[in-house]
């Protein structure tokens, strides 16, 4: 039988993947069609979303991207014309995701894409839960340690904490009751590592914090998962449910019972520090707390807690079944095994990768994101989300690696990587950043609170054409005391936007400062408008498009344009056929 599986992650959803496959049941059922139409998770592609792949006995796979109801009804009835054979992204064995972007390895992501989410069949046939069970019978907590720890494992959400180190701590704690802690609360604007893992391979999850459990001795563990992934927690939910009636959570396995619940966080961004989410899940509002102690030591409810994120744990199985030493024989010498990353912004293949660590900036953007489409230069790299950095074009050959990004002024993050051309300006840059972290920050420090709030003015008022002299200087200096000062990651890691873009493009802030100017043409208070009179045909469409009426002219005479009465939308720029509107 015909199968064709179809990608309805977000992403797919998003670009209409339900819709093709519901239109298409029904059409098998009235035409009596004997297909079978399976759903999986993110194949990484999400560019070319919505995504099918046929799989049919006697055939090499073929995957076919931004498929349209027309081009899913001949893959289902075997016709092959141009608009099929345009369609088509790859065809032969492993027709997926891994032979369109590569230069990955994929850990974390090994089964996204590849199987039914919810499929615990499909999961145990990729050897799901042979390392749980192969642990707890063993019956030795501490050679999983030494796996994770033999590994170098470092916390995937952003911290970088070597895990092993981490589960170490949280096992030495006394307490009759332990727990362990997923944080799912993934937050950055572009990045979406975390939701894609839960909604396509949900079982490693669950399997790494069942095994997290086991060594350090606990026996619940909470996802906290943000509610605006409905989709994810759909099928955690779900997932948790087919588990637990096949007797490998809330059952004894030999001595080791582990049940896991799910808690909906409210998308508070700060709720992604582990003091913060912990305060949310007692109830209370999440606001960072003053370590030591550290939750390892007195976590939810006071009791040892271990948190890691979705990445990180969704490693642990493959680490166990594998071998510690198989994981850290990837990556660099302080950076091992992999990371996922999110591409998004100006790039080619915008999707989701997993690269060996100490591949470079500029292999992950260039040669698996393709680079800048439309011919437009790669201007900067924002590593490590809105808190992250913006690295120009000459550090793209820096390594992905923890301290060797740090050193750049960027951080790993849990991923996030935004690629800007040169229509972008790095000072509306930084300042669409700090507007986000200004307005996530739980105003629990005055630094935090105050100080992101007075640099995010600084950088509108520059923007709107209002710089001063001396700004770039107290830019700078409270930068400093807001990253010095505050008490969590989250106020720590805010003024990474502004550092960065004032040190790598400095000549950017004076322009806009000294000469009123954006070099990059992007704000719009910097930006005027006029009419090439030998260019200009007398269409009239700028004309129609001003919304307040500043453009004159006959019809088939050059026009002008007031730029007393212009409000600088750029209506007439965009609309203008012959590129007769000139920017400045």
């Amino acid at each position: 039988m015909k199968r064709l599986v179809f990608g309805t992650a977000t992403c797919g959803v998003a670009a209409g993947a339900l819709t093709l496959l519901e239109g298409l049941r029904q059409t098998a059922t009235e035409q009596g069609l004997e297909l079978s139409l399976e759903q999986t998770g993110c194949l990484g592609l999400c560019y070319l979303e919505p995504l099918v792949e046929v799989l049919e006995e006697g055939r090499p796979a073929r995957l076919y991207g931004r498929v349209t109801e027309a081009v899913v009804r001949k893959l289902a009835t075997g016709v092959e014309d141009d608009e099929t054979r345009a369609a088509l992204v790859r065809e032969g064995e492993g027709a997926d995701r891994d032979s369109v972007l590569p230069g990955q390895k994929r850990i974390a992501l090994e089964r996204c894409g590849r199987v039914t989410p919810v499929s615990l069949e499909e999961y145990r046939a990729w050897g799901g839960f042979d390392a749980l069970l192969a642990a707890v019978k063993a019956g030795s907590p501490q050679a999983v340690l030494d796996s994770i720890k033999q590994s170098g494992l470092r916390g995937r959400g952003g911290a970088g904490f070597p895990t092993g180190r981490k589960w170490e701590l949280a096992a030495a704690s006394p307490g009759p009751v332990k727990y362990v802690v997923c944080n799912a609360d993934e937050g950055d604007p572009g990045a979406f590592m975390d939701r894609s893992i839960l909604e396509g391979d949900p079982y490693a999850v669950l399997e790494g914090m069942a095994l997290c459990g086991y060594a350090i001795g606990a026996t619940e563990g909470i996802i906290y998962c943000r509610a605006e992934y409905p989709r994810a927690l759909a099928t955690l939910r779900e997932a948790i449910g087919r588990a637990r009636t096949a007797g490998l959570l809330e059952t004894d396995l030999g001595g080791f019972a582990f049940r896991i619940r799910i808690k909906e966080g409210a998308g508070a961004f700060v709720c992604g520090e582990e003091t913060a989410l912990m305060a949310s899940i007692e109830g209370r509002r999440g606001m960072p707390r003053i370590r030591p102690p550290y939750p390892a030591q007195k976590g939810l409810w006071g009791a040892p807690t271990n948190i890691n994120n979705v990445e990180t744990l969704a490693c642990v199985p493959w680490i166990l079944r594998h071998g510690g030493a198989t994981f850290a024989a990837l990556g660099t010498e302080g950076s091992k095994g992999t990371k996922v990353f999110a591409l998004a912004g100006k790039i080619r293949r915008g999707g989701l990768v997993e690269v060996p660590m100490g591949m470079s900036i500029r292999q992950l953007v260039m040669d698996i994101g393709g680079g800048v489409p439309g011919g437009r230069a790669l201007k900067a790299v924002q590593m490590g989300g809105p808190s992250g950095g913006c690295l120009p074009e000459s550090l793209l050959d820096t390594p992905i690696d923890y301290e060797k990004l740090v050193a750049t002024g960027a951080i790993m993050g849990s991923g996030g990587c935004i690629v800007m051309d040169d229509t972008t300006c790095m000072v509306d840059v930084a300042r669409y950043f700090l507007s986000f972290i200004q307005s996530e920050s739980c105003g629990k420090c005055v630094f935090c609170r105050v100080g992101t709030k007075r640099l995010l003015e600084t950088l509108e008022r520059i923007c709107a054409g209002g710089g001063r002299e001396g700004d770039i200087e107290e830019l700078t200096a409270l930068a400093h005391k807001v990253k010095n000062g505050s008490l969590c990651g989250l106020g720590q890691t805010a003024a990474n936007p502004v550092l960065t873009t004032l040190r790598y493009f400095r000549h950017e802030y004076e322009a806009h400062i000294k000469e009123k100017r954006c070099p990059a043409l992007a704000c719009a208070a910097l930006v005027s408008y006029r009419v090439d009179a030998d260019a200009c045909t007398g269409c009239t469409a700028c004309a129609k498009a001003c919304p307040v009426a500043a453009i004159e002219g006959a019809p088939r005479k050059p026009h002008s344009i007031d730029m007393g009465k212009c409000i600088r939308c750029g209506r007439c720029h965009s609309v203008c056929p012959v590129a007769a509107v000139i920017k400045f």
